[in-house]
This record gives structure tokens, C-alpha cells and sequence, in this order.
């Protein structure tokens, strides 16, 4: 039977009445998931807490073993996910290929730090006043059980970016996945349940090895209806919270998480300066595909680019031309770039926004069309201040165009945004490329390249109403870690 034949069940602790996955395509049924309730809920917590005690002193080889095995179970199942993904999410064949390979690298990254992630050494006689004691010792533990909420534009690599360093930092992990797309996460739960298996059936019988034998508890998914969530959102034994998607429900989910550690990647506006200098043709290419890949359903989609006029017609006739090549429709042809976007609700969102920039005086410099869930690009320019389309994130594909005077102007106009994600811009010269970098109110400044870029081992978060710390193998284990201190005597 094919995948596309294949009805998957994902069935839960508790009981629930079935919710049907639907394909965004075309509507058909391609899953059915059962969300936990409150009982159920409460037994994988107390399993999430019990384990930590135990996973958290388990040696660096064992959980970078784990981690490496993860990496290549994903590999070995790699069109599966690929497939998952594209079924349940919408996402183009080509880009889910592209996100499974990524997750493999997250992985396999956890696993290499997992082997190096430690403290340091601090000489403590060089000061006056400590000359007394010989070394001071400081050192990462594990916070605790994370509770990680992954969103569906990229449900699997994003939930890889808080399951891998959690697990890599010694914390067990409930992972809630995406309503619409859960079926990547409980394939990875899958991969991860065989690892553990693998590396259990290896171990002997001496001390060391029964320290080193894996609870299979220590990962465990889990669909809830946001009521039910709500209760580990609270509950203080979860340590941390690792959160993905809006900027509306991460902020308020920050508010009753009370006093656990929180991480909040919260997507933006992000923009594109294209200066005067730049390599137009270059450009133009990279922001289209920056803005209309996967239907700009990315937290970091090209949503506002601001060309220096003395270029802006050369650069807008470039863009349209980009953008009118890209292929879109059906996600699992191989050669389509903007695929459906999510759900109806979304749509008809992108539309009514849309709608109002016109009323407003947006002039539309490409109309899109829409079939059911599939909405082709959308290019406008002079977009008001007062609309939607210039002050949150649309997350569809649609882009703004502006014009600008000078490089201050145009950071300015930048940082007007309430979110600060990532920024790109283009310029053949170092002193324009510093002074965006200096200036630009964001978590990242991508030179001669979109903000869409993202690389797995890199600091990856935002300031202002992007969010709160940074994702990126290394620099999660730090978010899932706290510092301890040990100071010793000379004598």
C-alpha cells in the first residue's frame, strides 16, 4: 500500500474521539491522531520527571550513541519522513527532503557536542582577595524535563532543534507536535525507541553499563487540545519550555509557564535591505525564492524588501521574472517551489489581508490567484503603514516592495518592526555590510543572502517580539543547562 494509500493512526494515553489529518493539497484524509487528556497527561509528566533523575547521570557516550543513532535511523527512513511531511504539511517534496537531511545533521551535531559540551577551569589567586583558594569549577547540568512545542512548518527539523540538544544536555523531553502534522514526530519517537534498544542490547552487566541503560521515557510525544497542554505549561515539574510559532501564544504561554526556563522562537516580518550596489540579478532570485518557498510559511520568509531607488526598476523587473518562474501546485511533483498553505483559516487570512493593503492604496505589482488552499504569489509595493501586510507576519506568500534614499533610511525602516528574527542584505561593499550588521535591530544579519538562511549549528533566535533565546545545537544545550560552581581550597 502507498503512503498516500495509508491511513496513520496516532493513538495516544487517554481517551479522545479521533481528529482526522487532512492533506492540504487536496483535502484528502491521510491520518487520524488522538489528543491525550488531563489522566494521561499527568502519566507522562511523572514518567518525564522519574526518568530525569536516572537519563541525567548517564556518561557523554551514551547519550552522544544515542543521538548518532538517531541520526542515522532518520537517514535509514528518510523518504518516510520526507513523504510524512509532505502529506500532512503541504510541503513541497523537494524542500521536505531538504528538512529531513537537515534534522539528520541536527542530530548527528547533538551527538558531537554531547561528547564536548562542558565547563571550564577559573584561577581564582590572580585576584586579591581569593588568593586563599587554588581553582574555582564551573560546570553545565541539566535544568530538567523540557516540555518542547514544535510548530508544522517544519515538523520535524524544528522539533530536532529541541528533542537533540535537550536529550544531548542530559533532560528528558515531551514533545508536543503539531496539531495538523504530527505524524514526523511519532516517526522520529520511533527511531528514537529503536536507538535505545540498539544501544540497551549492548550494554553488559557491569556498574558502569547499568548506569548507561537507557529508560525508554526519557522521549515521549504527545497531542493535546490547548486546555489539557495548558496543565504542563504550568506544572513545575518541567524545567523548561521550548516553544515555536506565534508571537500571540508564545508570549502568553511565557506568562504561565511561571518559573521554568523559556525559550521562544516566535517568527517576524523579515526583510531585505538591496542596496545600490548589489548584484541585482542575484538578488532578485535569492528573494524570491527567500519569499514564495514552501508558500512563505517560514518564520524567516522574505516578507519586505526595501530597494535604493536608483535600482529599484531594474531590481523589480528582475523579482517578478524570479518569482513567475517558480512552479507551483501540486507538492509532490518534484519541481514545485509554492505549494498550499496550511488550512482554509490561513487563506483566507492571506486574502483578507491582501485585500485590505489594496483598499488602502497598496499598488499590486503581481496579482496571485487562489485555487482552495493554493494561493500563487502576491508581489505589492507602497504598502501603508496602517496595514496588516506592514506590521505582522503574513506567513504566505506574499511580498512588499519600497523604495529608499539612503542605507540609514532604510535600516531605519527596518527597525520599525515590532519583530527583529534575522535581516539580509545585499551590498558589494564591507562598510555597508557593517553598518546593517551594527544597526539592524535583529537576532541575525545574513550578508549577500536572504534572512531565509538558516544553518543547524548557528545561534538562531530574535529579539523585540521575535523571541526569547537561541536554538542552534550548542547554544540550546545552554538554553536546557544551567551553570554550577565549585570553589577549592589550597589547603
Amino acid at each position: 500500500m502507498s503512503l498516500a494509500a495509508s491511513i496513520r493512526k496516532y493513538p495516544m494515553h487517554g481517551k479522545s474521539n479521533p481528529r482526522p489529518l487532512l492533506n492540504p493539497w487536496d483535502g484528502s484524509r491521510v491520518g487520524e491522531s488522538f489528543p491525550i487528556d488531563a489522566p494521561g497527561l499527568e502519566f507522562l509528566i511523572r514518567d518525564a520527571h522519574e526518568s530525569f533523575s536516572r537519563y541525567r547521570k548517564t556518561s557523554r557516550w551514551v547519550r552522544s550513541e544515542l543521538l548518532l543513532r538517531i541520526s542515522q535511523g532518520i537517514g535509514a527512513r528518510a523518504e518516510e519522513f520526507a513523504h510524512r511531511i509532505m502529506q500532512e504539511a503541504g510541503k513541497p517534496i523537494r524542500l521536505a527532503r531538504v528538512e529531513v537531511t537537515r534534522a539528520q545533521s541536527t542530530f548527528r551535531w547533538a551527538s558531537e557536542e554531547a561528547r564536548h559540551f562542558g565547563g571550564e577551569l577559573i584561577p581564582l589567586d590572580s585576584d586579591l582577595s581569593a588568593r586563599s583558594h587554588a581553582t574555582a569549577q564551573c560546570d553545565w547540568f541539566p535544568r530538567g524535563p523540557v516540555l518542547a512545542i514544535s510548530p508544522f512548518n517544519f515538523p520535524l527539523n524544528l522539533a530536532a532543534h529541541k528533542v537533540a540538544p535537550a536529550l544531548a544536555a542530559g533532560c528528558t523531553v515531551l514533545l508536543k507536535p503539531p496539531p495538523q502534522a504530527p505524524g514526523a514526530s511519532y516517526l522520529l519517537h520511533e527511531v528514537f525507541s529503536e536507538a535505545v534498544q540498539s544501544i540497551n542490547s549492548s550494554l553488559g552487566m557491569s556498574i558502569e553499563d547499568a548506569r548507561d541503560r537507557l529508560d525508554p521515557r526519557v522521549f515521549q510525544v504527545f497531542l493535546a487540545d490547548n486546555e489539557v497542554t495548558s496543565i504542563a505549561i504550568r506544572d513545575p515539574r518541567l524545567n523548561s519550555l521550548s516553544f515555536t510559532g506565534s508571537d500571540r501564544v508564545g508570549w502568553m504561554l511565557r506568562d504561565q509557564a511561571a518559573r521554568k526556563k523559556v525559550s521562544l522562537e516566535l517568527g517576524g516580518d523579515a526583510a531585505v535591505i538591496v542596496h545600490s550596489d548589489a548584484n541585482l540579478k542575484m538578488a532578485a532570485e535569492r528573494c524570491a525564492w527567500g519569499a514564495f518557498a514552501y508558500a512563505g510559511q517560514v518564520c524567516i520568509s522574505v516578507q519586505r524588501i526595501f530597494v535604493h531607488q536608483s535600482v529599484f526598476g531594474t531590481f523589480r523587473q528582475l523579482f517578478l521574472e524570479a518569482v513567475q518562474s517558480l512552479v507551483c501546485g501540486d507538492p509532490a511533483l518534484e519541481a514545485t517551489v509554492v505549494g498550499p498553505v496550511i488550512d482554509d483559516a490561513a487563506a483566507n487570512r492571506i486574502e483578507s489581508w491582501i485585500s485590505e493593503a489594496r483598499n488602502l492604496g497598496a499598488v499590486v505589482e503581481l496579482e496571485g490567484s487562489r485555487d482552495s488552499r493554493l494561493i500563487r504569489p502576491w508581489v505589492l509595493s507602497s504598502v501603508p503603514a496602517g496595514a496588516q501586510l506592514a506590521s505582522q507576519e503574513v506567513f504566505g506568500p506574499v511580498a512588499c516592495l519600497e523604495s529608499y534614499s539612503d542605507l540609514d533610511t532604510a535600516i531605519a525602516r527596518v527597525n520599525q518592526s515590532r519583530f527583529g528574527l534575522q535581516a539580509g542584505i545585499f551590498t558589494a561593499h564591507l562598510d555597508s555590510a557593517r553598518l546593517a550588521f551594527e544597526e539592524l535591530e535583529v537576532g541575525g544579519v545574513i550578508i549577500n543572502d536572504v534572512p531565509t538562511f538558516r544553518s543547524d549549528r548557528m545561534p538562531y533566535g530574535g529579539v523585540k517580539d521575535s523571541g526569547l533565546g537561541r536554538e542552534g545545537v550548542r547554544y540550546a544545550l545552554e538554553e536546557f543547562s544551567e551553570r554550577r560552581l565549585r570553589v577549592d581550597w589550597k589547603g
